[in-house]
């Protein structure tokens, strides 16, 4: 993407989102965060992007909002303004991220804090850098979570009581915590970041797409549906993967002991 803070780069099936605003430790302003919202959506439909990783430049992750474009914003249009006039189906839906069909990896290296750590907590597998900070800070300014994500999906990923020691205090961690409590799966160094979150991506490259966009919906689906609803909606998303090429082919490839092409159809 040009003429902006957000970069996009397709390479061997993996995407890779980069915010790029070093200089303010990759907070967000509005204008931003409809870029890189519209980053999200162009790789959720992306064909060469089987995988999508988040990271930030420069050191850091995302420092969260810009508090000195907040603060000229009125009270009544914060959480709401998208920076743009003309605001699409999708921009109003919630969490891009957990909406990507495909595997998000979020690369964390320095701050992570605010709507930062937010954009975390909706990625499916975080990978961490020995010097990332993690911090739901909201109570600290007076302020909820701000995409619902830390108060829904992490009690979800690290238990209702680490995440409600960490929603309401508004504490930093540090890497090596984030892993104890299960929020992370690995630390790296920081010169290692990217290369272990492609080794991680790699591993959902052999993964038929197709099944793989239905799995995290009814993963995600699952944790507000009444177990009859999700067995429902389970066996209907069951005979899609029947019907769909992508099964026809994970079947052939066992049976002819080579490796699946598959297509995403």
């Amino acid at each position: 993407m040009t003429d902006s803070h957000i970069r996009y780069e397709v390479d061997d099936g993996i995407a890779t989102i980069t915010v790029d605003r070093p200089e303010k430790r990759n907070a967000m302003t509005y204008a931003v965060l409809a870029d890189f919202t519209d980053a999200v959506w162009r790789a959720s439909d992306d064909e060469a992007a089987r995988v999508v990783i988040i990271t930030g430049a420069g050191g850091a992750f995302c420092a969260g909002t810009d508090l000195s474009e907040l603060d000229d914003t009125p009270e009544d249009e914060r959480g709401t303004r998208s920076g743009r006039g003309d605001v699409g189906e999708r921009a109003r839906q919630p969490w891009p991220i957990v909406q990507c069909p495909k595997p998000v990896i979020a690369a964390i290296d320095g701050a992570a804090v605010g709507m930062g750590v937010e954009f975390a907590t909706q990625a499916d597998v975080r990978i961490a850098s020995n010097r990332a900070k993690l911090g739901w800070i909201f109570v600290k300014r007076g302020l909820v979570p701000d995409t619902g994500a830390g108060s829904y999906l992490l009690p979800r990923i690290v238990g209702a009581t680490e995440a409600l020691r960490l929603l309401l205090s508004g504490e930093v961690i540090d890497a090596e915590e984030a892993l104890r409590i299960g929020f992370v799966t690995q630390v790296v160094a920081p010169d290692d970041l990217l290369t272990a979150a492609r080794t991680e991506a790699e591993r959902y490259l052999e993964a038929s797409p197709f099944a793989v966009a239905r799995t995290k919906r009814l993963t995600y689906q699952a944790m507000a549906a009444e177990v009859s609803a999700h067995v429902a909606e389970t066996g209907r998303l069951l005979q899609e993967c029947f019907h769909s090429e992508d099964h026809a082919e994970g079947v052939a490839s066992f049976l002819e002991r080579r490796p699946a092409r598959f297509t995403g159809r």
